[in-house]
Parts: structure tokens; C-alpha cells; sequence
């Protein structure tokens, strides 16, 4: 039986920047205080909604040792580290700093568009490159290319610490047939907010949200309490949050969960290009939307 201790909320960690562009750590630990005290199980830093692509190699550095530093294993965190050349993955794999990193979040790879043998094979070699659990994170809408769950549930069993799949592919019948199939241990955990819901309803463990960087009390409640069986009541929650689901996403991530931020007097809403702040009138909804939440 595999070991996973990725469940719950887990947060899909944005980098918060000054005004002139720089990261603001400050405003970081500050988030990373607040997720901490507010619910967050596991933090999962440097990757899609991190702004990760548009860091310098220093910076990724940086901000994970701050991070490591400032959780000092209070939770796990988990690093994403993934790409479409496998070679240069396990080469980073074996030869990166990974100390106080207690996780790998790997993405398909993108605009190759590998076959499923492909996404295999390139899985496979990454988990032979590091002792380190490994979760899978399937993504089609940004990747281009789906893994089946045939695929997913092959990898689980072939690799021992292949742990977990991110399963962003909004396919709730894939979902199933990964639960359905899947070793003892592996874990699938949501990676689309507005599906968490649905989705530990069929038996999955938890997320990896974006919501929860701004409302983490609120959203790890809902799953604490569905996972407890207690489903009115998570409903309840889940419904409450409908409209901000697609708020949050409608100018793209993680334009729409900073301005949230912004509205809270967390960060400032500045992103780096090709990322632009949310349009006026999607974070005026937002604002509204936030006044009227009631837990």
C-alpha cells in the first residue's frame, strides 16, 4: 500500500509582487501565516498559479527556501517540478536542492503532445530519478494533452512512489475510472475548485485549490465536513462559493484569486507578463460576492 500524506486542502501557493515587480516576501509570509492558521493540510509551491515560468531560476529558489524555511515542517509542501523535456526534469531531479521538500508535483508534458505510452515512459523516468513522492497533475486545458486513466492507473501501479494525481482534466467519468482502478493508497485529488465537491463525493481525498489562498477556513470546512459524511452541509458551503468558481477564472489564473487577494489587503495586484490583472468589472463582482459571504 502506497504511503500518501498529500489530503485535505492543499494550497496552490500564488508569489505576490511589489509594485515595481519584485517578490514581496513579506506579503508572502503573510500568506503563508494565514493559510497555516486557517485549515490549509499541505502548501504546493512554484507551479501553475505560482507564476512559476515567469521566475528567474534564483528567484524559484529563493522563495522555496523562504517557504521551507518559514513552514519548518509544521505541513508538507510540495514543489512542482515538471516540463516537456524529460531529460532536463531528471537531471534537475538528481542534481536540484530539494531539502525540507517533502513532495513533486509533475505536469504532463505540454506542446509535444505525447502519446499515452509517451506520458508513461516520461512519468516513469521521473519517479526513477528521485526517492521523493511524486503526484501527477493532469491538465489538458493548458497542456494539450489528456492522461487516460488507464494511463494514470498503470503508473500507480508500476511506480511505488507515484502517489497521487492532480486530475484537472473536468472529466468526472476519468475520475471514476481512476478511483475505480487505482491501487490502495493512491490518492486522486481535485485539481479544479468548483469539481472538489463532486469529486470527494466519488472518493477522492482532497484538493489542490486556487480558491483557498484567499478563503482557506471556509473551503477546507467543506471538505472536512463532506469527508465526514455530513454532505448537506459541505452543500451548503460548495453553493456558496458557485459564482466565485468562475469568477476566479474567467480572465484566467491567477489574475482572478490575486485581485481577490488584493480586495482582502493581502498583495498587491500585480502580475508579469503575458499575465494582466482581471478586468475592473470581474473583480467588482468579486468584491460583491465577498461582502455577501456568510460562514
Amino acid at each position: 500500500m502506497k504511503h500518501n500524506i498529500f489530503r485535505g486542502l492543499g494550497i496552490a501557493l500564488i508569489t505576490p509582487f511589489t509594485e515595481t515587480g519584485n517578490i514581496d516576501f513579506d506579503a508572502l509570509k503573510r500568506l503563508v501565516d494565514y493559510q497555516m492558521n486557517n485549515g490549509a493540510d499541505f502548501l504546493c509551491i512554484l507551479a501553475t498559479t505560482g507564476e512559476t515560468p515567469c521566475l528567474t531560476k534564483q528567484e524559484r529558489l529563493d522563495v522555496q527556501h523562504f517557504i521551507v524555511n518559514l513552514v519548518n515542517g509544521r505541513i508538507p509542501v510540495v514543489i512542482g517540478c515538471g516540463g516537456n523535456n524529460t531529460a532536463a526534469i531528471v537531471e534537475e531531479l538528481q542534481t536540484g536542492d530539494f531539502k525540507g521538500i517533502d513532495g513533486i508535483l509533475s505536469v504532463c508534458p505540454y506542446y509535444n503532445k505525447p502519446s499515452q505510452e509517451g506520458l508513461f515512459q516520461h512519468f516513469k523516468a521521473i519517479a526513477n530519478a528521485t526517492k521523493l513522492p511524486i503526484i501527477l497533475y493532469n491538465v489538458p486545458g493548458r497542456t494539450g494533452v489528456n492522461m487516460q486513466a488507464e494511463t494514470t492507473v498503470r503508473l500507480a501501479k508500476a511506480c511505488e512512489n507515484i502517489v497521487a494525481i492532480k486530475e484537472a482534466s473536468g472529466n468526472l467519468e476519468q475520475v471514476d475510472e481512476i478511483l475505480k482502478n487505482k491501487p490502495d493508497g493512491f490518492a486522486v485529488l481535485s485539481g479544479d475548485d468548483s469539481l472538489t465537491f463532486p469529486m470527494i463525493a466519488c472518493g477522492a481525498e482532497g484538493v489542490i485549490s486556487v480558491i483557498g489562498n484567499a478563503l482557506p477556513k471556509e473551503f477546507s470546512r467543506m471538505i472536512r465536513l463532506e469527508k465526514r459524511g455530513e454532505f448537506e452541509a459541505a452543500a451548503k458551503i460548495h453553493h456558496k462559493f458557485t459564482d466565485l468558481y468562475s469568477l476566479l477564472f474567467v480572465d484566467g489564473n491567477p489574475a482572478g484569486v490575486k485581485a481577490l487577494l488584493h480586495e482582502m489587503g493581502f498583495i498587491n495586484n500585480v502580475l508579469r507578463l503575458p499575465l494582466v490583472p482581471t478586468r475592473v468589472q470581474t473583480v467588482q463582482k468579486m468584491s460583491q460576492i465577498l461582502k455577501d459571504l456568510k460562514f
